[in-house]
């Protein structure tokens, strides 16, 4: 069996890949991996399940509560809500696990399982290899102790989640967003009323598109992954900036007031550069990823703030900012942690903050995003070849040496197979859009060959 969580859960098609009965068996196996890891001991067990709006999660919540339940775990329904509200109610209600229900950006037909551990933290590599372990015994017919009458799990819905997760956004914001208008794309998913509601909380003048989710139109067309609707929309009500989710809401991107975009490094920028002013960037450091702009790079050694770098997964950056007692960290993608707030990417606590500095600074959007200079980037993804050999092949190897030859120091080469989709990604920089194409074309066209 290869291995089935990927950088951000488990996922594949709804009822095809992921199935009810994986959705069941994995939950099983999770109660009883954090059980042996002692997470259980001297308590009864408590999960916190959510799911984002799609409509193959109604069946698989009903899947993983079952076994969850099944395992003698109490199981904290919180319905529809974030991926980063999950989390923060497994921190905040002393959750022993928490389980959310999404394949964030992906497309409609997929759905995903991502388990929380205690204090809404994502789990260990080691635990997840474990629960694959035992989910593998399980399915192939090793038995396992039932618990039966008291001791099986209780079911609540618990309705309180959604008041209780706006209240800490707003809260943790360090000036009101009063005289702020703001448009949100909520790409019809999981923070289709999280959002609104905490940005009409804070002060802000709201006008909200893709917030009418009906469990089949998550992502379509709207959200993070296509700004075209959010851009016109801030244009056409002369708002001051847009904020555009994903279906699970773990990521932010933004649009000024002329409907440029402003991606993740550019959000990372402004929002180091406030946290340090405010004495909240801790050893003046950022953590971003392989990804990163080298624009972003340059802008932050400019301004005085270390840049540390790690794989691509917001995992991965949360790692580093555990292990270091770093503050701020996040992708290029629009996941950022502030992780004095968040345990994980929490999309709209980032539109949040980047709107109460341009509260509080009285600057557009335009002109704090423009503290760096992103240089072109082209990424093409290259789908239906062998990923697993994108680190292997001797011709692809050559091709890439090839092309930093040719870049120079002016720009870099990033090959990586995808954690979450089949497929391989080819990242290119360059100081011209031209050449960056030319060569990502080429580079692509070679693992199509080398790898196909």
């Amino acid at each position: 069996m290869g291995r089935l969580f990927g950088t951000d859960g488990v996922r594949g098609v709804a009822n095809a890949d992921l199935t009810a009965e994986l959705a069941l068996g994995l939950s099983v196996a999770a109660a009883h991996v954090l059980a042996e890891a002692g997470t259980f001991a001297g308590h009864r067990p408590t999960a916190v399940v959510g799911r984002d709006p799609r409509a193959s999660g109604e069946f698989l919540e009903a899947a993983v509560v079952a076994g969850l339940a099944s395992a003698g775990v109490d199981v904290l329904r919180v319905g529809v809500l974030p991926t980063p509200a999950v989390a923060h109610l497994t921190g905040v209600l002393d959750a022993d696990l928490g389980v959310m229900l999404s394949a964030s950006h992906n497309a409609m037909p997929d759905n995903g399982i991502k388990f929380f551990a205690r204090g809404g933290h994502k789990l260990a590599d080691d635990l997840e290899d474990r629960i694959e372990t035992v989910y593998e015994q399980h399915r192939t017919g090793e038995p396992w102790d039932r618990p039966t009458g008291a001791g099986v799990g209780r079911v609540t819905e618990y309705t309180e989640g959604f008041d209780r997760y706006v209240a800490h956004l707003v809260g943790v914001l360090p000036n009101r967003l009063d005289g702020l208008k703001v448009v949100l794309d909520e790409a019809h998913g999981a923070a289709a009323r999280v959002s609104p509601a905490a940005f009409a909380r804070a002060g802000a003048q709201v006008v909200t598109i893709g917030a009418d989710p009906d469990g089949l139109n998550i992502n379509d067309g709207c959200g993070s992954t296509h700004l075209e609707l959010l851009r016109a929309a801030v244009v056409e009500h002369g708002a001051d900036l847009g904020i555009a989710h994903d279906g699970d809401a773990d990521r932010c991107l933004a649009v000024d007031a002329a409907g440029e975009e402003v991606d993740g490094d550019q959000i990372l920028a402004v929002l180091a550069l406030a946290m340090r002013e405010a004495g909240q960037l801790r050893k003046d450091t950022v953590v971003g990823t392989v990804m990163s702009n080298l624009g972003f790079k340059l802008a932050m050694e400019r301004e005085g703030i270390r840049l540390v770098q790690t794989a691509v997964g917001d995992r991965y950056v949360l790692e580093s900012m555990k292990a270091e007692g770093f503050a701020l960290g996040g992708e290029q993608s629009g996941h950022v942690i502030v992780l004095d707030h968040a345990t994980t990417g929490d999309g709209t606590l980032t539109g949040l903050m980047l709107a109460a500095r341009v509260a509080a600074t009285g600057r557009s959007l335009t002109e704090l995003a423009g503290v760096m200079q992103r240089l072109p980037q082209v990424l093409i993804n290259v789908p239906d070849v062998d990923k697993t050999r994108v680190n292997t092949s001797a011709e692809l190897a050559a091709a890439v040496v090839e092309a930093e030859n040719e870049l120079g120091e002016s720009g870099r080469v990033l090959l990586r197979q995808s954690g979450t989709e089949p497929l391989v990604r080819v990242m290119v920089e360059a100081a011209d859009i031209e050449q960056a194409r030319a060569v990502a074309g080429r580079l692509a066209d070679v693992v199509k060959s080398a790898l196909g």
